[in-house]
């Protein structure tokens, strides 16, 4: 029997008895972790596959050693720019014998933290309630304060129409140097008939 397991990002085909590296997971040698993300379980009868996991199956391991992976050296250069950064890397690996193979559950302590966390939640919510009415006395404020600047607002009304009237005045004036212009130019006709009749 065998099983693909996902945990830290990568997937594992395993059976029992198995020894692999997998990424760091928390724990001390000798104790026991089970791996719920089961993606697909096969045996002699055939293959199920999850969708995306096999539920109510999981893989017991037991943790060997916390130990490091060999050194990665991790080297940048920029050609003609004076630029080298020399950083070596070594991964956190746990090591785990594969124990069992089977049905079980997930970690039970999980549901445990969330019903912690929801009464603080609740209790959270009680305190804004607290802070509501002198929310609703600032709201009864603001309604007089909304009342007043109405009274402001009805005054620049008369702004407009004012405009309006230097609109309409501004139109007059600029007809004004138009008949300025063409009375001009008739006189300059005349000054050269004139000039014609002397020749």
């Amino acid at each position: 029997m065998f099983a693909v397991v996902k945990t830290g990002g990568k997937q594992y085909k395993v059976a029992k008895d198995d020894v692999l590296k997998v990424e760091k997971l928390d724990g001390e040698a000798g104790a026991k972790v089970t791996l719920d993300e089961v993606l697909m379980v096969g045996d002699d009868k055939g293959v199920q596959v999850g969708s995306p996991t096999v539920s109510g199956t999981v893989v017991t391991a037991e943790i060997l050693e916390q130990t490091r992976g060999s050194k990665v050296i991790v080297f940048k250069k920029k050609r003609r720019q004076n630029y080298r950064r020399k950083k070596g890397h070594r991964q956190e690996l746990t090591v785990l014998k594969v124990l069992e193979i089977g049905k079980g559950t997930a970690k039970k302590a999980a549901p445990a933290k969330k019903a912690e966390a929801k009464p603080a939640a609740k209790t959270e919510e009680a305190k804004p309630a607290a802070k509501k009415p002198a929310a609703t006395k600032a709201a009864a404020e603001k309604p007089a304060a909304k009342k007043a600047a109405p009274a402001k607002k009805a005054a620049p009304a008369k702004k407009p129409a004012a405009k309006k009237a230097a609109e309409t005045k501004a139109p007059a004036k600029k007809a004004a140097p138009k008949k300025t212009a063409a009375a001009k130019k008739p006189a300059a006709k005349k000054t050269s008939t004139k000039k014609t009749e002397e020749k």
